[in-house]
């Protein structure tokens, strides 16, 4: 099969490589879709270090053509997403009903004697997350997988394995954003489009896009955004003043410093900071110890929407089919795998939202 290998930092290469499976508890997925996400990107330019030759690639949608022993719930001709959130369901973790945050997570195929379900030649390749978007197909254990509800197109849900997921959840999960609340999200690519959303779907009457391109900015307004602001120097005071004062809710979806502390600066007292966005290892946000015990701000975290995706993405496919979650509009452009160093290209340029890879 064809797919994606990362070998060398910087680029991409289309290789022949040989897939192994499906074995016990595993399904094997013809991959319809697969959208091109910033944090593949960033292990591409090596930001976050990743095991090479690999296979990147994690937010996808396809057909299961086989099942191996063990796997239930799953059939030949299924559709579904697949997500990085594997879950064993036996760790105190997934007991406590926080899945995303497993901490025995299945699916290494360590029962390989290559140790990989991928291989050219003998020679190992890593599968991200043990999924491996960027190819025609994958081999992953059940529990990174969920089925599609009937009516949901490939190229729109894939997504939903990791930016919608991320980003919705961000503002519906960890942050539980009040209806009536003020929101700032400060980053429109394709994970903050869907904060954006999210905090519609929550009821938030006040929503400021942040993002230094002006046609993010519009876009954003699709997706549900009251008021724009261009990011620079004079955003956080716009935004201080459209709002008296400050943001309940800011969330940074960029995963810089300087953008950090600027969200954090957005938010008014007792408000809330959530770190959505993917940083260097060695980012850092120094903030004075009094800016919590004088104004009780709040700074959070979220991992992958801060809920099980078993339960929480057919919730969002119904948000979907009954309009209310746009993910068609999400899709900027659909390009074959041989583009793919053109796309991630054009992502680093500010000019897509999400490109998705069609099959």
């Amino acid at each position: 099969m064809k797919a994606a290998v990362l070998r060398q930092l910087g680029r991409l290469d289309i290789e022949d490589i040989d897939l192994d499976g499906p074995r016990e508890g595993e399904l094997r997925i013809r991959v319809l879709a697969s959208g091109l996400c910033h944090s593949d990107y960033h292990m591409i330019q090596g930001d976050l270090p990743t095991t090479l030759p690999a296979v990147l690639g994690h937010e996808a949608a396809g057909v299961i053509e086989a099942v191996g022993s063990e796997v239930s719930g799953f059939a030949p001709g299924d559709m579904v997403i697949t997500c990085f959130s594997a879950f064993c369901g036996h760790c105190h973790e997934c007991q406590d009903g926080n899945s995303h945050r497993c901490e025995d997570k299945p699916g290494k195929p360590t029962n390989r004697a290559a140790g990989s379900r991928l291989t050219r030649g003998g020679e190992a390749i890593y599968q991200l997350g043990n999924l491996g978007g960027f190819a025609e197909e994958m081999v992953v254990h059940q529990r990174s997988a969920v089925k599609m509800p009937e009516g949901m197109p490939p190229t729109s849900a894939a997504l939903m394995g990791c930016g919608v997921l991320t980003g919705t959840g961000a503002v519906l999960n960890a942050a539980r954003v009040e209806p009536g609340s003020t929101v700032a999200v400060v980053g429109c690519g394709g994970v903050g489009l869907n904060a954006v959303q999210g905090a519609r779907i929550a009821g938030a009457t006040r929503i400021i896009a942040v993002d230094k391109s002006a046609e993010k900015l519009e876009l954003a307004r699709t997706f549900g955004a009251t008021d724009a602001v261009l990011a620079g120097p004079d955003a956080v005071g716009e935004v201080l003043e459209l709002t008296r004062g400050g943001v309940n809710y800011a969330f940074e979806v960029v995963g810089s410093e300087a953008t950090a502390h600027d969200a954090l600066a957005m938010v008014r007292t007792g408000g809330t900071l959530v770190l959505v966005g993917v940083a260097p290892m060695d980012a850092r946000l120094s903030v004075p110890i009094s800016t919590f015990l004088m104004s009780e701000k709040k700074v959070i975290g979220t991992l992958m929407g801060s809920a099980p995706f078993q339960t929480f993405l057919p919730k969002l496919a119904a948000h979907y089919l009954n309009g209310n979650l746009l993910l068609d509009e999400l899709v900027s452009q659909q390009i074959p795998l041989e583009a793919i160093n053109e796309g991630y290209a054009q992502m680093a340029e500010g000019k897509v939202a999400r490109s998705v890879i069609t099959f």
